[in-house]
């Protein structure tokens, strides 16, 4: 027994020694790769470069790869901290929900597309073919970078280089798999410069361009990955394309082809935003939910700003922000559209005076707003701080309204979460009285909206209000090995669905993590959120 002690312990010390030198060669390569200017420090890019830490001061930073330079995730310091004892102990918290929900998924359903917390297995969506892509993995990538997962990033980064495989004979949406795989990638690569996430964007982005073989150029909603056969939804208004999905796919497509170098890829979607800006609106004025893909005509004359027509209007607004514009006749098209938007689709209820954005059906109003719509609250608020005066003040207005509104479709709820659906009609203000709009499936819109307000103003009621709504998905979604949605936000105990979405990782817990950091972490002069 002595032996084997002094056997191991000599194991040890050998094994320390190992590490000292590979500690000492390290150090030297980081030396040697490092160079320092007046202005910056940039380093040539690792297989996976660590996060910086949000605890220390960060130094600004940019990410060089070939002739593109990516700002730091964190920037300089700010000139006011709103970092204190509480921001720091509910940042932390977040982290660790983030943490909850990415360990549940890699423990019990690595690889599938979602997990199914109570079952404890993969879960696979329509959406995307039914086929395990991972979907995860690659929409939560920049989630674990932000909030210093660093281990865990290093496995999904890792995934993605040795198992990431889109070529499957299935078909998919191209608008999710857009926002979430494309988009997912080119993030992590400006977050890293990893030639490993360019060359799967690469990938995935020449399988997505058959979808847009059509008489205007307008994509399809469905493309199979491997043949490029490509049809739009048999539900969608005589099998037209959706405003939503054909308009939210100009940033993904403007920086591929910025890393790549193929410019055919920002063509496709100028092709197709141009089409639509410059087709005449049906009578109403505004933007129609649906179009014909071969001949550019609306197919049905209703309106939205939640399902079906949401982020047409963010990416017209965040397009112009994204390419650096200083004209302001290019984000003509978005105040236009707002504008009609104002005039003809925003209410204040009867009871509270809560501000709300109806929805259009022909030439009649149905004063309802969908969860999906609560992002338009965020979207008035950037667009607020470069409009001119007037404008700036009326959108300010509108942000602030519209996300008291949904905050309190959350606090009139006994679970504290807000329903699918909210309704201003029929004696109903900011709530569904029917069950089969009542779910509530981790959606990050009102989230979304606390954050950029939370940015934009400083009013603690932000973060408060991020607060509960932690707190409710904490006691109400917490399931199994991760997080659910549930089927009705006005039961209490509520019945969870057993799914945990991906945007859940992608989306709500990266709104709800920067809310507690302080602005330089992802700062909104250097990163436009897609």
């Amino acid at each position: 027994e002595e032996e084997e002690e002094e056997e191991e312990e000599e194991e040890e010390e050998e094994k320390e020694e190992e590490k000292e030198e590979e500690e000492e060669e390290e150090e030297k390569e980081e030396k040697e790769t490092t160079t320092t200017t007046s202005k910056t420090t940039t380093k040539k890019p690792t297989t996976t470069p660590p996060p910086a830490h949000v605890g220390n001061k960060p130094q600004e930073q940019i990410i060089t790869v070939g002739n593109d330079r990516f700002p730091a995730v964190i920037g300089p310091a700010p000139s006011q901290s709103y970092k204190n004892a509480q921001s720091e102990e509910r940042r932390l918290f977040v982290r660790k929900m983030m943490k909850t929900a990415w360990d549940g998924y890699a423990q019990h359903a690595w690889g599938q597309n979602e997990l199914m917390p109570i079952s404890q297995r993969g879960h696979a969506a329509s959406i995307f073919g039914g086929t395990a892509m991972g979907a995860t993995i690659v929409d939560a990538l920049d989630t674990l970078y932000i909030v210093e997962l660093n281990d865990e990033f290093k496995a999904g980064r890792d995934w993605v280089a040795s198992s990431l495989n889109f070529d499957v004979s299935t078909g998919v949406s191209v608008f999710e798999v857009t926002i979430r795989f494309l988009g997912g990638l080119l993030t992590a690569f400006a977050m890293t410069g990893d030639e490993v996430f360019k060359t799967k964007a690469l990938d995935i982005g020449r399988r997505l361009l058959p979808a847009f073989n059509t008489g205007t150029g307008i994509p399809h909603a469905i493309v199979n990955l491997a043949n490029g056969q490509s049809h739009n939804w048999g539900w969608a208004s005589g099998g037209c394309s959706i405003l939503s999905e054909l308009g939210t796919m100009q940033l993904e497509f403007e920086m591929l082809a910025r890393v790549t170098g193929e410019a055919v890829y920002a063509e496709k979607v100028r092709k197709v935003m141009n089409l639509v800006v410059s087709i005449p609106k049906p009578s109403n004025g505004m933007y129609a939910n649906y179009i014909n893909a071969d001949n550019g005509q609306w197919c049905a004359n209703d309106v939205s700003v939640g399902a079906l027509g949401d982020s047409f209007y963010e990416y017209l607004l965040k397009y112009w922000l994204y390419t650096g514009s200083k004209e302001q006749s290019g984000r003509v098209p978005f105040d236009e559209a707002m504008k009609t938007i104002r005039e003809k689709l925003t209410f204040k209820s009867d009871q509270s005076h809560l501000q709300y954005i109806a929805e259009a059906h022909g030439m009649g109003i149905q004063h309802k707003m969908g969860h999906l719509a609560c992002f338009v609250a965020g979207l008035f608020g950037i667009a607020s701080k470069s409009a001119p005066n007037d404008l700036s003040q009326a959108y300010m207005e509108l942000a602030a309204g519209i996300t008291n509104t949904c905050h309190e479709g959350y606090k009139r709820s006994p679970t504290g979460l807000g329903p699918e659906s909210m309704y201003f009609e029929g004696g109903q203000e900011a709530r569904s009285d029917n069950p089969g709009e009542r779910y509530y499936i981790l959606r990050p819109e009102v989230v979304e909206s606390y954050f950029y307000l939370w940015r934009l103003t400083h009013e603690q009621k932000y973060r408060d209000w991020a607060w509960e709504a932690v707190q409710a998905i904490e006691k109400h979604c917490r399931c199994g090995v991760g997080y659910c949605g549930i089927r009705d936000v006005q039961s209490n105990p509520a019945q969870q669905d057993d799914v945990q979405q991906s945007f859940f990782l992608a989306e709500t817990m990266k709104y709800l993590y920067l809310i507690f950091t302080e602005d330089n972490v992802v700062p909104l002069d250097k990163w436009v959120f897609n």
